[in-house]
């Protein structure tokens, strides 16, 4: 499945949403992105330019997040967030559902939302976040199918700060829902090679995950399941 540690590196998004976090461990995490080469870093938005900035010449990717961790903004706050991150260089957005509104059933305001984002910030990627650990398996569906109507390219299971994180299990059953229309990002408690392997068998294109370095060691000093 991963012939090279390249491959392993371009499906992982590093990253550093501790609200602790300071600048000097931001700049750190993308000094690691370019040596490692991951697909992207995913900081906090009130640091994307400066990661924009540092990232400038590379492949890597800056994603920032709208509407986090709950969601529970309102769609016009949540624009100003979307607008916002992208005029400061984010190239991928992950936004949180408004789960409330999921669970409520109030199915054409959830496809409105996530719409309304997309069309202010047509030219980036879009990942919405379903936060899985609060949904049952028919809510996990029905979010993964209005997400996809809206145009989503991604459904991302998890924010980190939930309950639970990704399972292999909820990976299964996203891919099968949204088969080749959207891609699924796993994140939320993915700390080493062997849950990385298991994600992409089940179903997941990229990996969210803070201990990236620690997973490309890992592979790269020989610990990689798929070659015994």
């Amino acid at each position: 499945m991963l012939k090279t540690k390249e491959e392993l590196a371009r499906v992982i998004d590093h990253t550093l949403l501790n609200p602790g976090a300071t600048f000097s461990e931001i700049k750190k995490v993308c000094e690691e992105a370019k040596k490692y080469s991951f697909a992207s870093v995913c900081i906090p938005p009130c640091y994307a330019m400066e990661a924009k900035e540092m990232l400038r010449d590379t492949p890597v990717k800056v994603v920032t997040v709208v509407g986090f961790p709950l969601g529970a903004n309102t769609t016009a706050v949540k624009l100003v967030e979307a607008v916002e991150a992208v005029k400061n260089g984010a190239d991928e957005l992950d936004v949180v559902m408004n789960i409330s509104a999921l669970r409520t059933k109030n199915y054409a305001f959830v496809g409105m939302e996530i719409r309304n984002l997309i069309n202010v910030t047509r030219h980036v990627i879009h990942k919405i976040i379903i936060e899985t650990c609060y949904l049952n398996d028919d809510e996990k569906v029905k979010a993964a199918m209005l997400a996809v109507e809206a145009g989503a390219l991604f459904i991302k299971t998890s924010t980190g700060f939930g309950t639970k994180g990704a399972t292999v299990e909820d990976v299964i059953l996203l891919k099968e829902v949204v088969s080749d229309r959207a891609y699924i990002k796993a994140s939320g408690g993915i700390k080493d090679l062997k849950t990385v392997i298991a994600m992409l068998k089940a179903g997941a294109s990229r990996i969210g995950t803070s201990s990236g370095v620690k997973i490309m060691e890992e592979y790269i000093n020989g610990a990689n399941p798929d070659h015994p």
